[in-house]
């Protein structure tokens, strides 16, 4: 999509983008070849420069670019470029971020490989392996995970970083994580209703009654998010397309899943529910 994308260049708005589109010029070697027929002498100047600039930073794999000069609302454009290196990432906190709030779990995931870390076990090793990827893609991340982890663990993150609940809101699609995968049709299955206040108790049981089945439980939570960001991108790129003339052309598939080494504990999860939620049973 990137390569179909001219409103990252001085001088070329969103609405002049439709139009090129609408002239058929649907890429930039289409463009660098038919700019002198649609803008001004000077502006086809700006345009060439600009779209070697562009080939060069995709050459060499830099999404900074072109987060910095695309507008805000077409972030979304730069997945299928960056997708090789891309992070989904969620944690899982104690709280809501009071000051005795701390970070419990933290699921990565970079559609190959499912990383995890807990607090007083390895959380140390995030910031070396978070720092190897050129995406970040989370929800509602930028409000919260992201500032959470600098404050919690003094790793900022600045790098380039979709947040998917922004751009699922442009869809119409609202409500938390758990809400748009239910909207989108995926299931959770035996974690279906655990949300984040559950994940909370979770580690309180882990904590306080040394349950290593809860432990696993909250990651196998935490880690269902991470994959499901994943499939979640793509579903909201997919809808993007249709805004574009690529709806036919550049629609992605689904994601498969990865191999999970945790699974949720039905007995824990009972248990919890039983004790915090009577109303329920």
């Amino acid at each position: 999509m990137l390569e179909n994308t001219f409103c990252h260049i001085s001088g070329v708005s969103v609405r002049l983008e439709q139009i090129l589109w609408e002239a058929g010029i649907h890429s930039w070697d289409c463009l660098r070849l038919n700019a002198s027929l649609h803008l001004s002498a000077q502006k086809v100047k700006v345009v060439k420069e600009h779209l070697e600039l562009s080939a060069q930073h995709l050459a060499e794999s830099n999404p900074l670019y072109f987060f910095d000069h695309l507008p805000s609302r077409h972030h979304w454009r730069l997945f299928p470029a960056f997708r090789h290196n891309t992070a989904y990432l969620d944690i899982e906190t104690t709280g809501l971020g009071g000051p005795e709030d701390h970070i419990t779990t933290i699921a990565l995931y970079d559609g190959k490989k499912v990383y995890h870390y807990v607090h007083g076990q390895n959380l140390g090793d995030f910031g070396d392996d978070i720092s190897r990827y050129d995406l970040l893609v989370t929800y509602n991340g930028k409000c919260f995970d992201v500032p959470f982890i600098k404050k919690n663990l003094g790793i900022p993150i600045t790098g380039v970083h979709i947040d998917l609940m922004h751009v699922m809101r442009s869809l119409g699609i609202t409500g938390g994580l758990k809400g748009c995968e239910r909207k989108l049709g995926l299931d959770r299955k035996e974690l279906e209703g655990v949300d984040g206040y559950f994940a909370v108790l979770l580690w309180q049981d882990y904590m306080k009654n040394g349950n290593k089945a809860a432990l696993e439980t909250l990651l196998a939570y935490n880690i269902e998010d991470v994959v499901n960001l994943e499939t979640l991108m793509v579903i909201a790129y997919n809808l993007k397309l249709r805004d574009t003339p690529f709806l036919d052309s550049h629609q992605l598939s689904r994601p498969g899943r990865p191999q999970v080494s945790f699974a949720a504990d039905r007995d824990t999860i009972r248990r919890i529910r039983r004790h915090y939620y009577p109303h329920l049973f």
